[in-house]
């Protein structure tokens, strides 16, 4: 167990692998949304932690359809299989042309929704899941437009599913219990842990989910939703991506250990990277510093010192390997403020545009799939 009031990682003498000394190395151009095809060079994920440009995106086609699902109790989980190889190369993102759903699941008395994405075309064998959770007042549909992953989904073969917060009254957006934060959701302790884990089982009676790729990633309540889920669905969440969050439970007890990359810009004035309250929030939360957070995960990992690497803005502390093929990244991005780099803003009131070079959605997707579970 590890108590979120004591966070000082202790350094570890252990060396990188050269496979992934990369990461602090700057990546081929890589597209968010972009049409640029299955045939473009592929990125491996050492390549994509220290830069990541853009391109020019693709329009999107999907077909959309609609299911109801009641869950009253999780299912059995799915079953193992061999892990792949310990270097994912990406597959730049091309349009979206599979399948969006809109799903109602029930769970512990109320009704929850998500937005699901399934490639045209699946590759045989189990598949990775990435879990997207949205920010504050935000809601699955709206941090999907903003993080463009569905076109990765479709090029890559993996399956997305964005599922939407508790929503806050009069708006169209939701909230997620990461405890500290936020809103309806943590004053009420709404069991946000049970529904993803539900929603989990949900996907794995419909499609062959590998349980070594199971995903979370999210973006401010959403990346402090991430956080929750690593300390507390360790057993099923291999690995968490985020940017502009922070550790929002006191006590975080993973069961494994799990994968964490972590972006932050120095100009987030909404939750600010050295903590505390920010002037452009709409919480009221004084936060905890984000990299203490960090700092909980990586040392539960067993993580050795970190590897620190400047690019231009952006500065990345990794270490690699920790236990269980495990790794643990930070990335400061220097001028950034709380909006996605390299999004489409949705929600009103946002923070202006994300930081343009760098593709968080890009970064996160490798350096997850880069760690799955043995």
């Amino acid at each position: 167990m590890f108590v979120n009031t004591a966070l000082v990682r202790a350094p570890s003498l252990a060396t990188l692998s050269s496979s992934l000394i990369a990461f602090a190395l700057l990546m081929a151009a890589c597209s968010s949304d972009g049409g640029n095809g299955a045939t473009a060079t592929s990125t491996t994920a050492g390549e994509v932690l220290s830069s990541v440009s853009t391109s020019t995106a693709a329009p999107t086609t999907t077909t959309e359809s609609a299911s109801t699902t009641v869950v009253s109790a999780p299912a059995s989980s799915t079953a193992p299989t061999s892990a792949p190889a310990s270097t994912f190369e990406l597959v730049p993102a091309t349009e979206a042309t599979g399948t969006v759903t809109h799903g109602t699941l029930t769970f512990a008395g109320l009704q929850r929704t998500y937005r699901l994405y399934v490639p045209s075309a699946l590759p045989s064998g189990p598949v990775p899941l990435f879990i997207g959770l949205h920010g504050g007042t935000g809601w699955g549909d709206q941090f999907a437009r903003t993080n463009h992953i569905e076109g990765l989904a479709e090029s890559n073969g993996f399956i997305v599913v964005h599922p939407d917060g508790v929503k806050v009254a009069g708006g169209q957006g939701g909230v997620w219990n990461g405890g500290v934060c936020c809103s309806v959701a943590a004053r009420d302790n709404i069991d946000d842990v049970g529904f993803i884990n539900a929603l989990i089982d949900q996907l794995a009676t419909q499609y062959s989910i590998d349980p070594h790729r199971i995903f979370a990633f999210g973006h401010s309540n959403g990346a402090i939703m991430s956080y929750r889920l690593a300390c507390e669905l360790a057993d099923r969440i291999v690995g968490i991506g985020l940017y502009a969050g922070t550790l929002g439970v006191q006590t975080c007890n993973p069961a494994q250990p799990v994968s964490i990359l972590h972006v932050h810009g120095t100009a987030d004035t909404n939750i600010p990277i050295a903590g505390g309250l920010g002037s452009d929030g709409i919480s009221g939360v004084t936060f905890p510093p984000p990299h203490n957070g960090f700092d909980t995960v990586a040392k539960l990992d067993g993580c050795p010192a970190p590897t620190n690497t400047t690019v231009g803005d952006i500065t990345t502390e990794l270490s690699d390997p920790c236990n269980g093929s495990s790794a643990a990244a930070f990335v400061t991005i220097a001028t950034a403020t709380h909006s996605w780099p390299a999004g489409t803003p949705i929600v009103t009131p946002a923070s202006g545009p994300g930081y343009a070079d760098y593709d968080a959605t890009a970064a996160i997707v490798t350096f997850l799939l880069s760690h799955p579970r043995p």
